[in-house]
């Protein structure tokens, strides 16, 4: 098996837990919806990823906000620009911002003072449990929220979308209508349920945002709904997105460190590598390269 000569990874985490707080990484003994954080609650930073990604030929990455607490959502994107400034990752940084908020102007502003700044990640769904407490799901029926889409895009920035499979029908009506905004689908909708219902919702969901034309679906994030995954189980999956987006509106992410609970990154690129070992050289190169390149400018 050969990887493709440059490879983008198109969805990772850095943090350094002595700069910014991330509540989640800093609360000791609680599970998430993908299970118990604690052997990554410590630092992540460039020297572990260059270090976990070891000789695949990750050449530039794409960093998605990770969590931390909102007052110092802003203090992270430009510790990641003093990061990529002096360690050369990452590339492009997609930042938490409050697309609600009454002075989103201004956040945006203050964001922007990163030279890496690309897009903004604001969670929409991450499992039925947690979206309960949160709330976060009605933000696709917030007039504010459609508003600081629109905004997004007249700033040339693009949303990357963390979401369920029962939400993907709703917000692929509210994103269709607004093909302005580049818009990136993470973990290709998190699917968890896998009964045959479960996949049939999950796939109808990407038929849904099929229809959006200025998008990317991002392969990753398995391990955290399929601890025991194998090339072999992920395979029809990755398979069956690739045949909704096709190779031209696909990108591939480790999703490290969260993932590195449950596999090496050689494991999960490898995979991912291996899945697509029939497809074209070009098209290969597409998805693990060019497609993060021209969608997240890098």
């Amino acid at each position: 098996m050969t990887a493709p000569a440059r490879i983008i990874d198109a969805h990772h985490h850095l943090w350094d837990l002595s700069h910014c707080h991330y509540p989640w990484l800093m609360e000791r003994g609680v599970k998430r919806f993908f299970g118990d954080p604690e052997p990554i609650q410590k630092n992540y930073l460039t020297s572990d990823f260059t270090a976990d990604h070891g000789d695949l030929p990750i050449v530039k990455s794409v960093h998605i906000q990770v969590g931390v607490q909102e007052k110092d959502a802003i203090k992270e994107t430009l510790w990641l620009q003093s990061v990529a400034d002096k360690r050369g990752f990452p590339h492009a940084i997609v930042a938490f911002v409050d697309l609600t908020h009454p002075d989103l102007d201004a956040q945006l502003d203050a964001h922007g003072r990163a030279a890496s700044l690309r897009g903004v990640r604001q969670i929409v769904g991450r499992s039925a449990e947690e979206d309960a407490k949160t709330g976060t799901s009605a933000l696709l029926s917030d007039r504010a929220f459609a508003t600081g889409l629109r905004l997004l895009a007249k700033r040339k920035l693009s949303f990357d979308l963390q979401l369920t499979p029962p939400l993907m029908n709703v917000a692929a009506k509210l994103f269709c209508s607004i093909p302005e905004t580049p818009l990136a689908l993470c973990h290709c909708g998190s699917p968890s349920d896998f009964s045959v219902e479960g996949i049939e919702q999950w796939q109808n969901g990407l038929e849904a945002f099929a229809n959006h034309e200025n998008m990317i679906c991002k392969i990753s994030g398995f391990g955290m709904f399929d601890h025991d995954w194998t090339v072999d189980t992920i395979r029809g999956h990755v398979l069956r997105v690739i045949d909704v987006f096709g190779p031209n509106r696909i990108a591939f992410g480790s999703n490290f460190p969260v993932d590195k609970l449950y596999a090496s990154y050689s494991d999960v690129m490898g995979a991912y590598l291996k899945v697509t070992e029939d497809f074209s050289d070009s098209e290969r190169q597409s998805m693990f390269h060019d497609n993060a390149a021209h969608f997240y400018r890098i």
